[in-house]
């Protein structure tokens, strides 16, 4: 698969003036509450409506979805509002029940991806299908694998492909639900710089107020658009219920957000700038967190140490770390001076943690 502008031709031929938008429910829960989310959407932004019909969860025993009777409650949205329909699909049947009610854009969940014998089974129902199919990232940060069912819709002839980034899981506590890992996701625009990428908030986050910061982020980064999802009772809500949003505050996210357009060489300039001082961001924010675990380890070290009554000091192993981190720091194109500053300095912080450790 090479990268191609007709990658772009679906999202381009909507004509947008805006990122393209997929909002609604997690879950379809009941036609009253799959059309009413619908019609408060109606006039806004909002390009799909998404529904969630079939919900496996990750242990048995939550609501699960409602199944195809979903279906014909977005056949309904589609006959009352105009607004067209999106859900997940994870085999064949899925496929087979989606498009007998015309739903036009298909994803394929985390969960899916990270099997190529589902994505197969799914680019072998949709084979040379019109409709819209995005691909979530897989749940583990693997670029080749993401690329992989990407690759296996595309050799089925499958036209109008996208992906969906949705961060990834750790076994970490983090303030994120999905770690971003946005790196991952700007490696796949330089390999693919065509290829739709849109960014799911809601699952990255797991939290309503975050979804704001991520999605600006996500834009700053180029990203053609957001999927968001949506809830009149989020509170309620039968699944995912802290990451929805009303359909009030998602307008209002809407209106908020600061979207680049690139209409000239000047405006193409301070795009490109604000996407590298984005990713810059990023790293710093990473290094922090790093740092931060780092002294945690340094903190259980001075407790080891005044267990044993033993010097926080240790020149030897000081002097092995510093010799490794100048020859890999050069390796990296840094210089000598800078990783003997960085390194003295958090040598300086692990120090003072130990000693308030020791002295406490």
């Amino acid at each position: 698969m090479e990268n191609s502008k007709e990658m772009r031709s679906w999202l381009d031929n909507m004509g947008l003036d805006h990122p393209l938008v997929i909002a609604g429910p997690c879950s379809a829960e009941t036609e009253e509450q799959v059309l009413g989310i619908a019609h408060s959407l109606k006039d806004t932004d909002v390009n799909y409506y998404r529904a969630g019909i079939w919900k496996p969860r990750t242990r048995p025993g939550n609501f699960e979805g409602v199944g195809a009777l979903g279906l014909k409650w977005l056949q309904k949205v589609k006959e009352e509002t105009g607004l067209k329909t999106a859900t997940e699909v994870a085999n064949r049947a899925h496929v087979e029940l989606a498009l007998e009610h015309d739903i036009d854009l298909l994803w394929i969940g985390a969960r899916s991806t990270v099997s190529p014998f589902i994505v197969q089974e799914i680019a072998d129902a949709l084979e040379g299908t019109d409709k819209v199919v995005l691909i979530k990232n897989p749940v583990n940060p693997d670029l080749s694998l993401w690329l992989g069912a990407v690759e296996r819709l595309h050799t089925a002839n499958i036209k109008n492909l996208g992906v969906i980034h949705r961060g990834f899981s750790t076994y970490e506590k983090t303030k994120y639900r999905n770690i971003p890992e946005w790196q991952l996701a700007i490696d796949l625009q330089t390999k693919f710089p065509d290829l739709p990428i849109i960014n799911d908030p809601s699952h990255i986050t797991g939290k309503r107020d975050m979804i704001f910061d991520v999605s600006q982020t996500a834009l700053d980064l180029n990203f053609d658009g957001l999927m968001i999802e949506t809830h009149h009772d989020p509170d309620n809500a039968w699944s995912d219920a802290a990451q929805q949003v009303t359909p009030n505050r998602l307008v209002q996210i809407m209106k908020d957000l600061r979207i680049r357009k690139e209409t000239d060489s000047e405006a193409e300039y301070n795009s490109k700038l604000s996407n590298l001082r984005t990713q810059i961001d990023i790293f710093d924010h990473q290094l922090i967190e790093t740092l931060g675990k780092r002294m945690k380890i340094s903190d259980s070290i001075g407790a080891l140490k005044k267990q044993k009554n033993v010097a926080v000091l240790q020149s030897t192993r000081w002097n092995q770390i510093l010799g490794a981190m100048i020859l890999e720091g050069e390796s990296k194109g840094l210089s000598e001076e800078f990783v003997l500053k960085m390194f003295k300095a958090i040598h300086q912080e692990s120090i003072n943690h130990q000693e308030k450790i020791i002295n406490a």
